[in-house]
Order: C-alpha cells, then sequence, then structure tokens
C-alpha cells in the first residue's frame, strides 16, 4: 500500500490523502471554472495566414469603402461574392406594404431587402485589409448614409443599366459630399450590354471618375471593381 502512495505522489505536486487518491497537476493552460483562457493560437503560413499576421511588429493597413446604389442593383451581392469572412447582412422579408414603393419590375424574383447595412472583408496585398459596407437602397434607409460614410476612403456606385436613374441620389450624395467614388455598371444577365463611355454619358459622371462594367456575382469582377476605387482613391487623395 505505502508503494501505491508513494507511487501517485511522484507524479503529482498535490500530497494523497488516506483514503483519497493524488491529483495530477492542472495544466496552466487549460480552461478552467474560474473562467481562465486558453492562449490564442499563433497563426501559421501554411493555414493561410498573411504575412502581417505572422510578423508582430507589423499591423495591417485597415481601410473603408461603402458600396452604394438604388433598390435592388446588386449591393448585397456585391459584398457577399467577395467577403473572405461570413458577410454581415440585414436582409429582411419583403412585404405587400412596400409594393407602393419598391419597384420590382426589373427584379420579379426578390424577395428580401436590406434594411440596414451589408458587411464583408477583403484582404488586399499582403497586408491591406478592406472592409466593405453596403448601403440600403430604399429611400427611406438614407438617413444612415451619414453613419456608414464616415471613415470611407472613397464609394462605388453600382449602376443597372434599366434603371440609370436610381443611382443619380447616391452620386449626387458622394459628389457634394466630396468623397471619392468609381461607377460599376452590374451588368444583369439577358440585358442589354452598353460600353463604359456610353454609361458616363447617360449619367454626365465627370471624366477622371473611372466607369467600369462588372458582374456582382463574380469574385474576380467584384475585387477588379474594389482595386479601381483604391486606385481612384490614392489619386484622388494621395496624402
Amino acid at each position: 500500500m505505502d508503494s501505491v502512495v508513494s507511487d501517485a505522489s511522484a507524479v503529482s505536486d498535490s500530497p494523497s490523502v488516506a483514503g483519497i487518491p493524488a491529483q495530477p497537476k492542472a495544466d496552466p493552460f487549460e480552461r478552467d471554472t474560474a473562467g481562465s483562457h486558453t492562449p490564442a493560437p499563433v497563426p501559421d503560413a501554411d493555414d493561410g495566414a498573411q504575412d502581417w499576421q505572422l510578423d508582430h511588429t507589423r499591423a495591417p493597413i485597415a481601410t473603408k469603402i461603402v458600396v452604394a446604389g438604388g433598390f435592388g442593383v446588386g449591393k448585397t451581392t456585391f459584398v457577399r461574392a467577395v467577403s473572405e469572412i461570413t458577410p454581415l447582412q440585414t436582409e429582411a422579408l419583403m412585404t405587400r406594404a412596400s409594393e407602393d414603393t419598391d419597384d420590382l419590375s426589373a427584379t420579379p424574383d426578390k424577395l428580401t431587402t436590406t434594411v440596414a447595412m451589408d458587411f464583408g472583408r477583403i484582404t488586399l496585398d499582403n497586408d491591406l485589409v478592406l472592409y466593405v459596407f453596403g448601403t440600403p437602397g430604399q429611400q427611406r434607409f438614407w438617413f444612415m448614409w451619414d453613419d456608414l460614410v464616415r471613415g470611407a476612403i472613397g464609394a462605388i456606385v453600382l449602376a443597372d443599366t434599366r434603371r440609370l436613374t436610381d443611382c443619380f441620389p447616391a452620386l449626387d450624395y458622394f459628389e457634394s459630399c466630396g468623397l471619392p467614388y468609381i461607377v460599376a455598371v452590374n451588368h444583369f444577365e439577358g440585358t442589354e450590354v452598353f460600353e463604359a463611355e456610353d454609361v458616363r454619358e447617360a449619367l454626365t459622371v465627370p471624366p477622371h471618375v473611372p466607369v467600369v462594367i462588372m458582374d456582382a456575382r463574380k469574385r474576380y469582377s467584384v475585387v477588379e471593381s474594389l482595386l479601381a476605387m483604391v486606385a481612384h482613391a490614392l489619386e484622388a487623395t494621395p496624402e
């Protein structure tokens, strides 16, 4: 019996008591009932970590971009297609109460609408992180635009060639507040294809503002639009 107790005591810092077996030494890094936490795992390059995540002396350059446009133009699809994280969406079912205000003639299959914002994130060029905010399109939600735009380096105005007039409020807004923006024409399947310069002329967009043709469903197309926005913002505000 003495040998059994001595063996148990040898593998534990807790002294044995008669009738109670010795307890193993607690792991200081293991979660316990007191609420202590396991240290966060160190990012590994093999797990797809970015350079700035592996170098603690560097910090990512975080920037904010706003995606705006008319109702049903593809803003939620844009954010969802490019986000490397599960996007935050505030979609609500459309009801009969909005029949008189929301025009579904161009998007008859649309069942939900954004009532606050969309949010996603994408990392470009190793340590450049873009936070992408999508605005609600209906006029009754425009009061949130001032908060969503605060701190942004630029904006992307999505346009649908079937309803070009729907993007005029967004164009006027960014022109008035002086925020750099580009126009991205979201080409819907089955619609007529127009050249970028034709859209520029129809919207009377200034020559220095880029106009691109894209597909909000395709990630590479959305990324190209974001790169065009970042490049334009750097030219407009190089500091």
